[in-house]
């Protein structure tokens, strides 16, 4: 059975869709079968992966309100073992669509555990905010993992974040675990990056990943090429970084089960 990641925090800018691209294709570029769920309005998943918005025929928000089914909606091998499920901006009325459907906060869970055992991870890109698209993400994951971006207020905003999660644990998804945090954008030149990490692993008692992503120009420039850092530059330090964050994710295998 595969594993459901859910990449979420409410802060935008923090390299979140950065993180769900990169370890998807990470993933996947080990030999995993690996479907990567655009799941922001703003579909910077779909566009960063090569896909033109403008031209496709379905989205996560038509398999959503069942004008077809996922396998229609899905695009195979966008990159060798790498599937995906794109959005375009339609999905922001998902929020308003769904008001008062019953189990709302179930459709996506309904939706990927159709597909599940096809897939070894399935990675959603969250919108950087709490509301119904995020909920059914988290409610469908096994586990969050929590990109944190280098800088002073590194925090704020991740106790909600953290509350959140707590509270759908209670309601709505009592497997959902913590994956664990990753640092982004980190400038080893900096004294405030190395700072802000130490700060964050002696405050928070969660999992947090060695691997460390760095402020990188060539990790900034992959997206507008529609590539994951990984074929872009293979051998840039976000490459090699996000090779290494996969890796720990898939020993992780262990923790989350």
């Amino acid at each position: 059975m595969g594993r459901i990641i859910a990449v979420a925090n409410q802060k935008g800018g923090v390299g979140k869709t950065t993180t769900s691209i990169n370890l998807a294709a990470a993933i996947a570029e080990k030999g995993y079968k690996v479907l990567a769920v655009d799941m922001d309005p703003q579909g910077n998943l779909t566009s960063g992966l090569g896909i033109d918005k403008n031209n496709l025929e379905y989205t996560i928000y038509d398999v959503m309100c069942d004008n077809c089914n996922i396998g229609e909606a899905m695009l195979i091998n966008v990159f060798p073992g790498l599937n995906l499920i794109p959005a375009t901006r339609d999905l922001a009325g998902a929020e308003v669509d769904f008001i008062g459907v019953p189990d709302m906060q179930f459709i996506m869970k309904k939706i990927l555990r159709q597909i599940l055992p096809k897939f070894d991870y399935i990675v959603i890109d969250c919108p950087p905010a709490l509301g119904l698209l995020t909920i059914n993400s988290l409610t469908a994951a096994n586990t969050v993992l929590v990109p944190i971006q280098c800088e002073f207020f590194a925090l704020d905003g991740l106790s909600q974040l953290i509350y959140t999660i707590n509270l759908i644990q209670q309601k709505l998804n009592k497997e959902l675990r913590v994956e664990g945090l990753v640092f982004t954008m980190y400038d080893s030149r900096t004294n405030l990056s190395s700072q802000v990490v130490e700060n964050v692993r002696e405050n928070l008692n969660l999992r947090i990943y060695e691997s460390v992503i760095p402020r990188n120009v060539r990790l900034a420039e992959a997206p507008s090429h529609g590539l994951p850092i990984t074929e872009y530059d293979s051998k840039s330090a976000g490459a090699i970084s996000y090779r290494a964050l996969a890796d720990e994710v898939i020993a992780n295998e262990a923790y989350w089960r």
